[in-house]
């Protein structure tokens, strides 16, 4: 993982020192709520509908040991034991009191963590695959551009008071595990024929109330090249997106509206243009943070192939461990390692909570297996990148002890949910308690069918921070005359092959929704062929074939 140097951690501190100011001044009176509304967000401090709620900075989700046992110290001290990993790779607190909040910043920053550009309409939290620089399908390791692209945005004040929040993806696997085209700008890292690093460019992609699937805009940019283009498409954005009406502020409804070619050519004139000289030295730069991105001393404590027999076996002994390696353990790139995700989501539990006992565990379990590094996930897990093979099972066993083995990563009852009504002030439903329903319901499912291939995410409001747009089965939560109901949609997809979900017909209330739920599954597994997916039979069948199923059932 990336070493930060002095630089990082001075702009850390002044930052902190700079939010206590402020934060004293709202204390006193002299600064109103309305005047320290865009100054608390630029340290990613929310009021909810309860409390204020802080998010904290994972940088492309990448954190060491000790900076997960400081989050864990904090969720004790300032907030009532745990914290929520999100979809955008952080982790929110959402109980912490005004006056404390500084004091928080304080204890994340010896530890190099921080809130900036968390919120606002700024360039949020870049995120990537979880799985970067260890997967067996990657061509590039996309985390050093990652960290370049922190370092170009940070503080940027050409790029602080953006239309509208702004988000990066970057992939550099046949694989798309970061859902690059549903976001504002999304990287594509391959290699080129002489083994250079060469990147491909969507833009305008998103989800919110008008999903957009992002549209290629560039191909091939060499490593030189890219900076100074990204900068050109954050000026053409800056200079044309709307500003009078924030439904219509996203770079993808400016896409939109002057048609790809046209954005395209303000691009590559704003490109041409520019002043190059201001990025001189942006290889060197990218250099020296692939210098500072320690590798782990891969060594086994057993040979591979004895590695490997004695794994079978214990798989073979242990039904139970055998479906956890089947579902939450990956292929490595290393000869005798494997990436191990550990899931937030238990049966009836809340997706992406983890408590501080569980942090200490995750941090503990790292610096014995992992090399000390964690990842978090935009399904809201965890991962634990560098695992020998002759380690699994007994990470396994701790992990159980815990109760964070759940064997169901990427199977439908891992499902990404925001917090919904029960925290957040934009939403319109609750989204928690529908989640912990259909866990508890799909888990059992799950144990007698094979259900790999279907995923179901759940949004509280139209902002979509449950990413239900783009899962084979996504559940919108909307408020009718006073009333929580949900609207499903169907075919969903957030890989390469991106599709956004059609929505089936009329929604359903709370207790509703499971059955609709269960009727979905029962028509996906009559009609799916061989090992079809369930978009993938959505698209063969049509809508109507599963609408008559849910709506005609008594």
């Amino acid at each position: 993982m990336y070493q930060y140097d002095k630089l990082d951690q001075a702009l850390v501190d002044a930052r902190t020192r700079e939010f206590r100011d402020q934060v004293n001044r709202r204390l006193a009176g002299t600064l109103t709520e309305e005047e320290f509304k865009p100054l608390r967000l630029m340290n990613g401090l929310y009021l909810q509908l309860h409390a204020y709620m802080l998010r904290v900075a994972i940088p492309y989700g990448v954190m060491s040991s000790r900076q997960m046992h400081q989050l864990a110290f904090i969720a004790d001290k300032y907030d009532r034991g745990y914290g929520h990993f999100t979809t955008r790779q952080n982790i929110q607190f959402n109980w912490p009191q005004l006056v404390e909040t500084p004091d928080i910043l304080d204890d994340l920053a010896t530890v190099q963590m921080h809130a900036i550009q968390t919120s606002g309409n700024c360039i949020r939290n870049v995120t990537t695959d979880p799985f970067a620089g260890v997967a067996a399908d990657e061509s590039v390791d996309p985390r050093a551009v990652c960290e370049l692209l922190r370092q170009w945005s940070t503080g940027m004040p050409e790029f602080s008071y953006l239309p509208r929040k702004f988000k990066f993806a970057l992939t550099g696997a046949t694989a798309d595990r970061a859902a690059i085209k549903f976001h504002d700008i999304g990287l594509q890292l391959k290699r080129g024929a002489d083994g250079q690093t060469l990147t491909d460019i969507w833009v305008g992609g998103g989800q919110g109330r008008t999903p957009r699937i992002a549209q290629l805009l560039k191909q091939n940019i060499a490593v030189e090249d890219l900076l100074p283009y990204l900068d050109a498409v954050m000026r053409v954005y800056n200079l044309y997106g709307n500003r009078d009406n924030k439904y219509k502020a996203r770079i993808k409804i400016l896409v939109a509206s002057l048609g790809l070619d046209v954005f395209a050519a303000k691009v590559e004139a704003e490109f041409t243009r520019a002043d190059r000289s201001r990025f001189d030295g942006v290889t060197d730069t990218l250099a020296r943070i692939e210098s500072r991105i320690t590798v782990p001393d891969y060594k086994l404590s057993a040979n591979a192939d004895e590695a490997s027999q004695s794994l079978a076996s214990k798989r073979a002994a242990d039904p139970a461990f055998d479906a956890w390696v089947k579902t939450n353990v990956f292929e490595h790139i290393q000869q005798g390692y494997r990436i191990a995700v550990i899931s937030l989501k238990p049966v009836g539990g809340i997706p992406g909570d983890a408590s501080s006992d569980q942090m200490r565990l995750v941090a503990r379990l790292a610096e014995t297996f992992s090399s000390a590094e964690i990842r978090v996930t935009h399904r809201q897990n965890l991962v634990l990148p560098h695992v020998a093979l002759q380690h699994l099972h007994e990470l396994w066993m701790q992990l159980c002890g815990a109760g964070l083995a759940e064997s169901n990563v990427d199977l439908p009852s891992d499902i990404i949910a925001c917090p919904g009504l029960d925290y957040c002030a934009l939403a319109k439903a609750r989204s928690i308690p529908v989640a912990q329903q259909l866990s508890s319901q799909l888990r059992g499912r799950e144990a007698n069918n094979n259900l790999t291939g279907l995923s179901i995410n759940i949004s509280g409001c139209i902002n979509a921070c449950g990413h239900h747009h783009v899962a084979s089965v996504g559940i919108l939560g909307l408020e009718k005359k006073g009333v929580e109901t949900y609207q499903i949609t169907l075919g969903g997809r957030n890989n390469l092959d991106a599709s956004v979900g059609e929505v089936l017909g009329p929604g359903f209330s709370a207790d509703e929704v499971p059955q609709a739920v269960n009727q979905l599954v029962d028509t996906w597994v009559q009609r799916r062929e061989a090992q079809e997916s369930f978009s993938d039979t959505y698209d063969r069948v049509g809508k109507q074939v599963f609408a008559e199923a849910v709506y005609a059932a008594p």
